[in-house]
């Protein structure tokens, strides 16, 4: 078995070729040369419909929907807390019907990907493996893998071809997906490597779900006081739970990732200040609320939640970041379910401080 360089891209079909065309990494064999090419850069994308099939291996098929949430205002994606915590850097989707694929092969210049690294550019090289039944071969994982042609596109049976998805090329892990495209019943999820699955789902949609700024109520409003705290809060139902839903089409897969609010971080921007409690995380009250809403006569009393600056700014107003800690769970098909590391979303608003050592109450 011949291995290969990581960076080695892919093979096309068929059996016997006695030469190979090299462009951008991409080997091609028995295809005509004139017919034959790699394009430097994915072919263009198109969305899947009764006869045309997307050509990109960067966008995936997975649908994404908002169950609940907020929907209105400013919102942003959350960070995990896990800096080690990546979602799958590739996985299979069906992508192809027999008629799809019939179509693709035997119009125009048959232009596309047969795996996330590999492209076959030629009506002949499709041809040849998916309506002739000719082998082809495809660096996979380390080694040049054979696999066995198909007859007539497999027309007339229940299924799809699938194929490689990756989140980023360039990511070494992405490799992991090269197969060539392959065919698999209806109802049925392939016994490969990176198949995907609910979790697959879960860590998907991670990166989809879109929380609200973190824009806190305070008191002060525009201008605190020096050695006098701001109170912070949010109202209860200010932040709510946010649940996005992804569904695999034509596999049966689905799984809820849900984000629930769990504590407010105050960092005050300078030094020279003090934070409420000191660690500066305020937890969510029973009702949804946090911290509580400033009232007269509170002005010399500790809040729960709050910043005391202790110097007064000159020109330049301090930076309060306020970032709220979303703790993520998810649950799918199967019964499937489990968590993901939390995710938190940071926002920042500009605050002046006075020397004056009386507020209005």
């Amino acid at each position: 078995m011949t291995t290969f360089s990581r960076r080695t891209v892919g093979w096309g079909a068929a059996v016997g070729a006695a030469a190979m065309l090299w462009t951008g990494g991409v080997a091609h064999a028995d295809a005509p040369t004139e017919d034959t090419t790699t394009p430097s850069t994915p072919p263009p994308s198109g969305n899947a419909n009764d006869q045309e099939v997307s050509a990109s291996v960067t966008s995936s098929r997975i649908k994404v929907t908002q169950e609940s949430g907020p929907t209105g205002g400013n919102s942003g994606t959350i960070s995990s807390t896990d800096a080690t915590w990546e979602p799958p850097p590739c996985w299979y989707e069906p992508v192809y019907t027999p008629e799809q694929l019939k179509k693709f092969s035997e119009t125009g210049v048959a232009l596309g990907y047969v795996s996330p690294h590999a492209s076959w550019g030629g009506q002949s090289l499709w041809q040849d493996h998916y309506r002739d039944g000719k082998d082809a071969y495809n660096y996979e994982d380390g080694s040049l893998i054979t696999r066995k042609g198909y007859d007539n596109y497999n027309l007339g049976k229940d299924g799809y071809f699938w194929r490689g998805v990756a989140r980023d090329l360039e990511d070494q892990d992405s490799y992991g997906c090269e197969r060539v495209m392959f065919w698999q019943d209806a109802g049925e999820i392939p016994d490969v490597p990176n198949a995907p699955t609910a979790e697959t789902l879960a860590d998907y949609a991670y990166d989809k779900v879109k929380v609200p700024d973190t824009k806190v109520e305070l008191k002060p409003k525009t201008k605190s006081t020096v050695n006098l705290p701001t109170w912070v809060w949010l109202d209860k139902g200010t932040f709510q739970d946010v649940k996005v839903r992804a569904e695999l089409p034509n596999t049966g897969l689905w799984a809820e990732t849900t984000a629930k609010p769990v504590a407010l971080h105050l960092e005050p921007g300078t030094d020279d200040a003090e934070t409420f409690p000191a660690s500066g995380d305020c937890q969510i009250n029973d009702d949804g609320s946090i911290g509580t809403p400033y009232t007269k006569g509170n002005a010399d009393k500790t809040p729960p939640c709050g910043v005391r600056y202790l110097r007064a700014t000159n020109g330049t107003p301090y930076q309060l970041s306020a970032s709220v800690t979303w703790q993520i769970s998810w649950e799918g098909s199967g019964g499937a379910n489990g968590d993901l590391p939390d995710g938190t979303f940071e926002t920042t608003q500009g605050m002046n401080v006075q020397e004056i050592q009386s507020i209005n109450r």
